[in-house]
């Protein structure tokens, strides 16, 4: 067997056919991180004519020193012990005598799945042997972080979309589901959007995220070219905001009109009183919307973008990407909505699996990242717990000094 480098359609053929597999171990994927400053280069083990395994590395130059990232691990299986064994040997002799002083790898190994209420549905029973095969190997645990310190997220959000509209539906919690028809009768509105449409996405998400507008768009060029991304935003209508409020508050305006009367009447019994007291806090409630949307369609005319997503299909999965929203209008529930329609259009489509993306470790006390856990798993998703973060150093001698030298947390930590 013998380590070589890949033409880009030998990889694409092999990460195409291999599963599982990762939009994070694609030529589209290699060529938006290009434009990112990365050198990447596409390996394969061969058995003569047969491809057994692949893998894109992305190269980063950090004074002098090069350094791999691995993102979602190698296209191999790492149950089979002599396949893993001999790839390790030969790739740390290959990449080594290029000057690459280590590489850092998060294989889609799994550790465990949760379900939506934080219930452990699966345990990997060959997890430790896999696990003991790795660092038997040279392969280094980074540890297991909780958060999003590590190359990608340790923790992700899978729903399962081969269930029929009302399962999917109904799985959702209810305070999702009312949120969701709440957004439908305001007047959100989702629309497919395009590479210029990005500028939301940006805007959304610039305070949180350290990749820029450029990056969006390059991996929307590059995805696009294989028809394998979507874009998508939700807009306020703000005309139908209006027309819905006002016929809300002139609908309680009238029944509270209607009850007065009835009171005047002498009909005045406990369901009266109490239906008058509901009503009346209607009343107020949409007079108060009615300033608001009366305002929001003199500011707005053509509408607001409240929050937008940007989805990448490979194999049967769906990959958000990246999401945001704009948090002054939150209370309209335009994510939730977005979401559901992603949802349905998938699933309809015939994909199996919408990943939300990254998660924090749902078992941790005090945790920051509670809101983003809680709506996400909201839609009924899995909690996929993965193995984590490797380090192999591929040249001694170069590492010696790197380590030395600069230290390795935090100089290289991959980015999304």
């Amino acid at each position: 067997m013998e380590i070589k480098l890949l033409t880009n359609a030998e990889f694409l053929e092999f990460s195409k056919a291999y599963q599982p597999s990762s939009i994070y171990q694609t030529i589209n994927y290699a060529f938006t991180m290009h434009e990112q400053g990365y050198e990447s280069m596409f390996v394969g083990l061969t058995d003569g004519n047969i491809l057994k395994a692949a893998s894109l590395i992305l190269v980063h130059k950090v004074n002098g020193f090069k350094y791999g990232l691995v993102p979602r691990g190698f296209l191999i299986d790492y149950n089979d012990e002599d396949l893993l064994s001999e790839f390790t040997r030969l790739l740390k002799k290959f990449l080594g005598k290029k000057d690459i002083v280590a590489i850092k790898i998060n294989p889609m190994i799994i550790k465990k799945i949760y379900d939506s209420n934080g219930r452990t549905t699966f345990n990997n029973n060959l997890y430790d042997v896999t696990f003991q095969r790795l660092t038997k190997l040279g392969y280094f645990h980074l540890g297991y972080n909780n958060n999003f310190e590590a190359l990608k997220p340790r923790f992700e959000a899978v729903i399962n979309l081969d269930l029929n509209f009302v399962q999917l539906f109904g799985n959702m919690d209810k305070s999702t589901r009312n949120k969701i028809r709440k957004a439908t009768r305001d007047g959100i509105k989702v629309y497919h959007g395009h590479k210029e449409d990005l500028k939301y996405l940006y805007l959304q998400t610039k305070n949180k995220y350290p990749r820029d507008l450029e990056y969006f768009e390059d991996l929307y060029k590059f995805f696009d070219k294989d028809g394998l991304i979507d874009f998508y935003y939700s807009k306020l209508d703000t005309t139908e905001y209006l027309k819905y409020t006002q016929n809300k508050y002139n609908d309680f305006l009238n029944q509270s009109k209607n009850l007065s009367r009835a009171l005047l009447n002498g009909q005045g019994t406990d369901k009266v009183i109490n239906k008058k007291l509901y009503v009346d806090q209607n009343v107020v409630k949409y007079r108060n919307q009615l300033a608001e949307a009366t305002e929001y369609l003199k500011q707005y005319p053509n509408g607001i973008v409240i929050s937008s997503a940007l989805a990448i299909k490979w194999q049967n999965e769906v990959y958000v990407v990246m999401d945001g929203y704009d948090t002054k209008f939150k209370k309209f529930g335009a994510k939730q909505l977005l979401f559901w329609k992603l949802i349905g259009r998938y699933a309809k489509l015939g994909f199996k699996k919408l990943n939300l993306g990254g998660v924090s470790n749902i078992n941790q006390l005090n945790n920051k990242y509670k809101g983003l856990n809680e709506f996400k798993m909201s839609f009924h998703s899995n909690i996929i717990e993965y193995i984590g973060d490797f380090e192999l150093i591929t040249n001694n001698p170069l590492y010696f000094v790197y380590s030395n030298s600069f230290g390795i947390t935090g100089i290289f930590n991959g980015k999304k």
